[in-house]
């Protein structure tokens, strides 16, 4: 897909896979609003505090984002790599440094390959081309298997406004703001302020919903351009602004579920569903703490009907609930009620065999509900890690 003012590009820059995509970049045809949301973790790799400070400028015109090498914990060598990077792709481009947004993501500890980077920019600059973001998406993976992207439009003063994403992320995933690495492109025309809103409010609403592990990372970061050149007018209120949030928000969503499905070595994607809880926060705290037992989720890999676990969960969640009170369902089988079993073991090992599928619960303590993404625990996911640096 192509979106109106911008042009991307990928190549194979060696830096520490071999022969695939992992130097991406997209490049605005003129200064466009800008916007990010960073990870919370204070471990900072030198990426993020380079975009962050440059974020707040809120305009700008270029996104580079290397794979293999999360440029974390390399002090002021790896910042100092970060203005590097930035002016070798400026100079290339016309561009100031304070222009380009860095995102880096890979093995914490490990400096960029200047070396590999810098000779790879010339290319990457001359691939610049419209059609270029399915190869910037592929760019920036590690571990996932596939490609996430997702794309919506709305109509603005009778004219299509688009809205692209990409996102990576498979391991080391609890985002506590947005996602491993996300990336969302619009033509729209839109405050830097107001967009930094929608992306904010977007990434609660889903990147910040998915966990893997319960791990999130010191690369954590979504970072957004708007290029106007869909020519439609500008999104300041009103319908417009629900346009454009209900667009952004079907791809942020749309990402974060890809995310969750592609976790590491995982085999299944479970929604759990908490209503009934005395507040949101608590609702919140119940629904993350199910979705990270590594308990509950090796259950969710064997199929085994174990409901047990997440009683326990629940019960150290931090949620003040009524123990026999509860009711949970799977799918649409009443497992649980009033916090004993209901005799549906069978048909409840039948859904948690299946590769998609809902948990309800119901803690009947009030009126707060939340909603959480997350995938089963496989050996897989201990082969990847226990090996991942090596």
């Amino acid at each position: 897909m192509a979106v109106k003012g911008f042009r991307a590009a990928a190549v194979a820059a060696n830096m520490r896979y071999k022969d695939r995509l992992d130097l991406g970049l997209i490049v605005a045809e003129g200064p466009a609003a800008w916007a990010g949301v960073f990870t919370r973790n204070i471990c900072l790799a030198a990426p993020v505090i380079w975009s962050m400070e440059r974020a707040a400028r809120g305009r700008g015109r270029a996104f580079l984002v290397n794979a293999g090498q999360a440029n974390a914990q390399t002090g002021r060598p790896g910042e100092a790599d970060c203005r590097r990077s930035a002016e070798a792709l400026g100079s290339l481009l016309g561009l100031g440094p304070e222009e380009v947004l860095l995102a880096s993501t890979g093995i914490i500890g490990q400096p960029v390959n200047m070396e590999a980077l810098t000779a790879a920019l010339p290319a990457l600059a001359a691939g610049l081309d419209p059609e270029g973001l399915a190869d910037f998406a592929r760019a920036i993976l590690t571990t996932d298997t596939r490609a996430k992207t997702a794309a919506g439009e709305f109509e603005l003063n009778g004219r299509p406004v688009a809205v692209w994403g990409c996102a990576k992320g498979s391991g080391m995933m609890a985002p506590d703001m947005a996602t491993m690495l996300g990336f969302l492109l619009t033509d729209a025309e839109i405050e830097p302020g107001l967009l930094k809103e929608v992306l904010a409010e977007g990434a609660e609403l889903s990147f910040n919903r998915v966990t893997v592990d319960g791990d999130t990372s010191t690369n954590d970061c979504l970072l957004a351009m708007a290029s106007g050149a869909a020519g439609a007018g500008p999104v300041t209120g009103g319908a417009a602004l629900e346009g454009f949030r209900a667009a952004a928000f079907g791809v942020m969503r749309s990402l974060a579920r890809q995310i969750a499905q592609d976790g590491e070595g995982a085999t299944r994607l479970v929604t759990i569903r908490v209503r009934g809880a005395a507040t949101a926060a608590e609702a919140r705290l119940a629904a993350r703490t199910v979705a990270e037992s590594p308990l509950v989720k090796t259950a969710f890999f064997g199929g085994d009907a174990n409901w047990g676990r997440l009683c326990m969960a629940l019960g150290r969640s931090g949620a003040r609930f009524d123990p026999y009170a509860v009711d949970i369902d799977l799918d649409e089988v009443p497992w649980i009620r009033d916090g004993v079993d209901n005799g549906q073991e069978a048909a409840a090992s039948a859904v948690m065999k299946k590769a998609e599928y809902v948990v309800v619960i119901d803690l009947k303590a009030g009126p707060g509900e939340y909603e959480a993404l997350t995938c089963d625990l496989s050996p897989e996911y201990v082969a990847i890690n226990g090996s991942y640096r090596s």
